[in-house]
């Protein structure tokens, strides 16, 4: 599943804010410094879905706020379940 992501960096922890369409607002716990905050986000979106890190795959947006995210070791349907729960 490819999922658009927003992500806000430097928060005070690391969360789902909101989806907006067919965007996922993410909050970050680490600055936008050296890669950091592409880690965080992979490994907090591994978590969210609950797939295995290597199951996150960053395919646009490495430098920006936009990025584009695939999500894969889950059934598209079991990750739009997931989705679902996000206000």
């Amino acid at each position: 599943m490819i999922i658009k992501i927003r992500v806000i960096t430097n928060a005070k922890r690391s969360e789902v804010v909101s989806r907006i369409g067919s965007i996922l607002r993410v909050k970050v716990g680490v600055p936008a410094v050296e890669g950091r905050a592409n880690e965080e986000l992979c490994e907090f979106l591994a978590d969210f879905f609950d797939v295995k890190r290597s199951d996150i795959m960053l395919r646009k947006g490495e430098r920006g706020r936009e990025k584009t995210i695939e999500v894969t070791g889950r059934s598209e349907s079991e990750l739009e379940e997931v989705l679902d729960t996000v206000p």
